[in-house]
């Protein structure tokens, strides 16, 4: 008799998980956009840009926010404004979306990959230390889908070697780190609003920084030369000689959208904390199996996904695609692979230089273990009983897979 919904059984979560719609609207958030179209302050350092700015900034503990069109650029702009450039190195963690990396490649240096932590998959502490020359200028620590990346050590280690840090928090809105937010902690924390994101503006980012020259270096990188204090159509002060600028601004719509969601944005990670903890406690005693650990000083952690590693040797001969079937058939819906080893990607691998031998086993093998429930499928506790029944249900019959 075969027991799993994927082979004819029933399946265990039909008609309990719940699905939710992303990214959320609500009518009084349209109304105020209406509003903001009938103003025409639609950009150029708008107000609502500017609003949207300081909040988020203090909502992170940081002292400085610089609106920006998207999550890739803000990368990019950090790199810039800390002189990063052709000749220099900058670390990265093995496993994360390509953006990370092809930021660096957009500002001429070369991209090092790094091994990640195999509870939380962020980057690694040692791993990054051990590949770290003479030529390397920064390092990109990822807080990747519900895990943080260590930054009191990561900071320690990039100190010591008086290397700039550049936090990437795309996946990491309003989470902390020992009660203050990420993206404070670096020279820069870069964020990402694209529409799947936990605050969702379609698409634009942020950088925020603690560091006055960096601000000023970063607002000038994004919007062609301008200080921020420069009044616009008129002849201003100059950008520093060499500072390559772009026009990366943000609008002032998405900031309306994102200033809105701020709001709700504590209720919703307390859901997100609260279905994390509830998945763990009811899935501790399944062998070879666990739920993707958070930053050990998160408080709160933030969440773009809720990873779901099968690694143990229980699960060894079923292919991580077969896993996610399984689940699919159960009825559990808003769930994928994770990415690949960024070094693996096609354009990392276009020239003379073969990335694909870079050589990170922890990432090679959680990338082939690792599924993630997207992080809309969290507010909801009913969710987190019926995924820990639906993976019970295929651990207990774990055989029919095998016979596949």
């Amino acid at each position: 008799m075969k027991h799993l919904a994927i082979h004819g059984g029933t399946p265990v979560a039909v008609g309990q998980f719940i699905e939710t719609a992303w990214p959320p609207v609500c009518e009084a958030t349209a109304e105020k956009l209406k509003q903001l179209y009938l103003s025409r302050a639609w950009s150029f350092n708008s107000p609502k840009e500017q609003e949207f700015e300081q909040a988020f900034a203090a909502y992170h503990g940081a002292k400085h926010g610089i609106f920006m069109a998207n999550g890739t650029v803000t990368l990019e702009c950090a790199l810039t404004a800390l002189g990063i450039g052709p000749g220099d190195e900058v670390i990265v963690p093995a496993l994360t979306w390509i953006a990370t990396a092809a930021a660096v490649k957009y500002v001429g240096a070369k991209v090092v990959f790094a091994d990640i932590d195999p509870l939380t998959a962020a980057l690694a502490p040692a791993a990054f230390e051990a590949q770290i020359t003479t030529r390397t200028k920064a390092v990109i620590p990822v807080h990747l889908y519900g895990g943080m990346a260590d930054l009191d050590h990561i900071i320690a280690i990039a100190q010591k070697h008086h290397l700039a840090v550049v936090e990437d928090c795309a996946h990491m809105q309003g989470g902390k780190w020992r009660g203050r937010g990420v993206g404070a902690w670096g020279d820069v924390g870069s964020f990402s609003f694209q529409q799947s994101k936990t605050l969702s503006g379609g698409e634009s980012g942020i950088c925020l920084t603690n560091d006055d020259k960096l601000a000023e270096l970063l607002y000038r990188t994004k919007h062609i030369g301008y200080s921020r204090y420069d009044q616009q159509g008129q002849a201003g002060t100059p950008p520093p000689s060499g500072l390559l600028c772009h026009n990366y601004r943000g609008l002032a719509f998405p900031a309306q959208i994102l200033l809105d969601q701020l709001d709700e944005l504590p209720a919703l990670l307390d859901r997100y904390n609260a279905f994390t903890d509830r998945l763990r406690e009811l899935t501790g005693d399944i062998a070879g199996f666990r739920v993707q650990a958070p930053g050990r000083m998160a408080s709160p952690q933030g969440y773009y996904a809720c990873g779901l590693i099968f690694d143990g040797s229980e699960w060894h001969g079923i292919p991580k695609a077969r896993f996610l079937q399984a689940l699919r058939a159960e009825g559990i819906m808003g769930i994928n692979g994770t990415y690949g080893p960024a070094y693996k990607h096609l354009l990392f691998n276009l020239h003379e230089k073969d990335y694909r031998n870079s050589g990170c086993p922890t990432a090679e093998r959680l990338s082939e273990r690792m599924l993630v429930l997207m992080h809309w499928h969290m507010s909801h506790r009913a969710n987190a009983d019926a995924l820990a029944s639906a993976i019970h249900k295929i651990a207990d019959n774990r055989k029919e897979l095998h016979e596949c």
